[in-house]
């Protein structure tokens, strides 16, 4: 059971939407590594060997909304939906990835097809410079790469690239800072408490044995 009441995560929450639009306005995602914990977690799986994981603040500023943000300037993550738990002290955020360049096919911008979201775990932090505060312990991210992929090919493909988004589409792969294999990730691709076995609704069936 979490300390922090239901009215504490909806304030968090809006101030984070809050700083998403900021910083969507000006195309850098680096200040809202405020809302993270200093040993906070986050990542995404690419595919079942190719992981990002940014451990602590200074990484989730420097890479997760650094380096892998860069170069997609005009792009909109748009909330659609949002779940809250006020006993876990977890937030669903789903979101829609829009990129505001308009295809000329259909009038409309290219988007991600397919569902995307960020799962987020918040915690007052007990000691340091943010006691007392809400902070953001982890956060894991899921959408379709192969939609990424088609999406990003498309607008390519339409000579409606900027060059910022042209060299972002070059960073890819094991040796860019975050990634790593799955066997090497410093935290886990579940939520650390829910690995952990914190949060258990199903209890898992009898191991299969020859």
């Amino acid at each position: 059971m979490s300390d922090l009441t239901r009215a504490e995560i909806e304030e968090f929450w809006e101030t984070w939407l809050q700083v998403n639009r900021d910083c969507e306005r000006t195309g850098d995602w680096r200040p809202m590594a405020e809302w993270y914990a200093e040993d906070t977690t986050y990542g995404w799986m690419l595919t079942p060997d190719e992981h990002f994981m940014a451990v602590g603040r200074d990484q989730v500023r420097d890479w997760a909304i650094g380096i892998e943000m860069d170069g997609f300037d005009g792009w909109h993550y748009d909330y659609v939906c949002t779940v809250i738990d006020e006993q876990k002290a977890m937030v669903i955020g789903l979101w829609k990835q829009r990129s505001g360049i308009l295809d000329d096919a259909t009038g409309k911008e290219y988007e991600v097809a397919g569902l995307g979201g960020s799962w987020f775990g918040l915690k007052r932090v007990t000691e340091g410079a943010d006691a007392g505060q809400v902070k953001i312990d982890w956060q894991r991210d899921w959408f379709d790469f192969g939609s990424m992929s088609h999406t990003m090919m498309a607008i390519l493909s339409s000579g409606k690239a900027p060059d910022t988004l042209k060299e972002r589409v070059k960073v890819f792969g094991h040796d860019v800072p975050g990634h790593y294999h799955a066997a090497d990730l410093p935290s886990t691709v579940w939520p650390p408490p829910v690995e952990a076995g914190e949060y258990v609704t199903q209890v898992a069936a009898p191991e299969v044995t020859p």
